[in-house]
């Protein structure tokens, strides 16, 4: 296996989820969050312990603050200021409530936030609350964007991929751009939590929008990424090749091999530690092992981080290091994490079938 690809060590991002609490009510929300605090979630002298074991990792990853709702947790500064003590880069992702407010995000900045995430799935109100389950959701994430690019706090826009949001994605773009968005990350739909009531879009349709993001990432101002789509990196970096365009993305660079399990780890409200959100399965529980010893060791993300040993078409695809595909997504459809992403129609090279780059266009419903 290539090194530059393999993130054994130590995850480069760590998302730990905080907390359950929100007073959204997403379609599509991965943890089925609900207004109030799930009473198995680490409290503040568990937190602190968990931070000062990420910071002992080489590297320090990067940790993010996710829920539910990080502004529903009484000590959430408390626990940005211990983990910045520490040496470790912060980034937070809260929910558009009115807890959201532009003292919140003053606090944010002045507590040393590199970054925060906001989301919109829909490029109108109506699109958008209705994904999110509460009217207001859209104009406070638009009153949010304006105020972090104001005090000069970045901030990326999450957006929902699945049948129901299609057809809004060029709109979407126009949007982010507008409110002057650092990143623009697409989050292709997982059959988890809530997520199950919505539809994933086809394979050929990943591949046809995936075509168009690689177009789309080289006009400047925007970095373009994905989550749970990995052969994002496979389709941009044909388009590079073919075109040579300096600003195209660099799928050998940032990011490049890291997904779930593999640069990425995620740890629970409860404390368990998985490969990510999105595949549900523990491998310890930080309550009674360091997080660090479960990433390096543990065979579920031992198993994860060798790509040779991949099932089906992942597996054999010569872009298994730098993509790997999505193995939350491998665990849904088949029940084996190993297995073959189904939202990728490429066929390695030598066997049958391969397909051709599709020609970048806007995303068809």
């Amino acid at each position: 296996m290539s090194t530059p690809y393999l993130f054994a060590d130590a995850p480069r991002r760590v998302y730990w989820e905080i907390t359950r609490a929100c007073d959204l009510a997403c379609l599509h929300c991965r943890a089925e969050a609900a207004p109030d605090a799930d009473p198995r979630q680490l409290d503040t002298k568990a937190g602190l312990k968990l931070l000062r074991q990420l910071a002992e990792a080489t590297p320090k990853p990067h940790l993010i603050f996710t829920g539910g709702d990080p502004l529903k947790r009484a000590d959430l500064f408390e626990l940005i200021a211990a983990a910045r003590d520490l040496g470790l880069a912060v980034s937070v992702s809260p929910s558009a409530t009115p807890l959201l407010t532009e003292e919140a995000i003053d606090r944010l900045l002045v507590a040393g936030v590199d970054a925060i995430s906001l989301s919109l799935d829909g490029a109108s109100a109506e699109k958008h609350d209705a994904i999110r389950g509460v009217p207001g959701c859209y104009d406070r994430t638009l009153e949010v964007g304006r105020r972090a690019r104001d005090v000069g706090l970045a901030f990326q826009v999450n957006t929902l991929v699945s049948a129901e949001t299609l057809a809004e994605l060029p709109q979407i773009d126009t949007l982010v751009r507008a409110i002057g968005a650092s990143r623009w990350s697409l989050f292709f739909l997982v059959n988890v939590g809530r997520g199950t009531v919505l539809t994933p879009i086809s394979a050929q349709q990943t591949e046809e929008l995936l075509g168009w993001l690689a177009e789309r990432a080289k006009v400047p101002g925007l970095v373009v990424t994905t989550t749970e789509a990995p052969h994002f990196r496979r389709v941009a970096l044909a388009h590079r090749e073919r075109d040579a365009a300096v600003t195209a993305p660099r799928p050998h660079g940032h990011g490049a091999g890291m997904r779930d399990g593999n640069g990425v780890m995620f740890i629970g409200h409860d404390g368990e530690v998985s490969p990510s959100g999105f595949l549900p399965l523990s491998a310890g529980n930080v309550k009674t092992e360091n997080p660090i010893r479960v990433y390096r060791e543990s065979p579920l993300f031992v198993s994860l981080r060798d790509v040779d040993a991949f099932h089906g078409r992942c597996g054999r695809c010569e872009f298994r290091q730098v993509c790997g595909g999505s193995r939350a997504r491998a665990f849904v459809a088949s029940g084996d994490p190993l297995g073959e992403d189904p939202l990728c129609v490429y066929e390695p090279r030598g066997a049958a079938s391969a397909k051709p780059l599709p020609e970048a266009a806007p995303p068809a419903t």
